[in-house]
C-alpha cells in the first residue's frame, strides 16, 4: 500500500527542495524590475533550486508605481495575490483588470498585458515558474480596449 509520503515524491533526477521560511525578523529585500518597488524575497528560489519564485511587492507612498508598458514575460506563468491596495493591469481582450485586497490572478508566461496604476500603498505576493522571469517589451495587442 502506498502512502501519502511516496506520492509527493519527486523524480530520481529532480533536484531536491528544502524547506523556506521567510519571518519578519528575518526580511530581505531583493533588486527587481521597477526602481520604485521593493521586492521581499521570501527565500523560494533558493529552496526549489529556481524551479520557482515567491516575493511580495511593496510600493511605498513616497515612490508611487508608473505604468509599465505593454511587456509579457518568459516563464510558464506568474500568480499574483493582492494583499494590501489595488493595482490596474490591462490585457488585450480582458481590457483593464483592477486586483483588490484578496483577489488573484494568474497570468499564463507570454500574455501581453502592461500595469497602468496602482495606490499608493501596495503589497503584492508574486509567485512565477519557474523563478528566472524575463520581461519583454512590446507593441500593445490587436485587440486592447486602450491604447497607452
Amino acid at each position: 500500500e502506498r502512502s501519502d509520503m511516496d506520492s509527493n515524491r519527486l523524480a530520481p533526477d529532480t533536484p531536491a527542495m528544502k524547506l523556506a521560511v521567510a519571518t519578519k525578523s528575518n526580511v530581505r529585500f531583493n533588486p527587481g524590475r521597477r526602481a520604485e518597488i521593493k521586492y521581499r524575497d521570501l527565500g523560494v528560489e533558493d529552496a526549489t533550486n529556481g524551479r520557482m519564485r515567491a516575493e511580495v511587492m511593496h510600493i511605498a507612498s513616497d515612490r508611487p508605481a508608473r505604468p509599465t508598458g505593454w511587456h509579457y514575460h518568459t516563464c510558464e506563468m506568474q500568480f499574483l495575490y493582492m494583499l494590501n491596495g489595488w493595482v490596474d493591469l490591462e490585457f488585450g481582450d480582458a481590457g483593464v483588470v483592477r486586483l483588490l485586497a484578496g483577489d488573484s490572478m494568474m497570468i499564463p508566461g507570454g500574455l501581453v498585458h502592461q500595469e497602468i496604476a496602482a495606490s499608493e500603498i501596495m503589497e503584492l505576493l508574486e509567485v512565477s515558474v519557474p523563478a528566472k522571469l524575463g520581461t519583454v517589451n512590446c507593441d500593445a495587442p490587436a485587440n486592447a480596449k486602450r491604447r497607452a
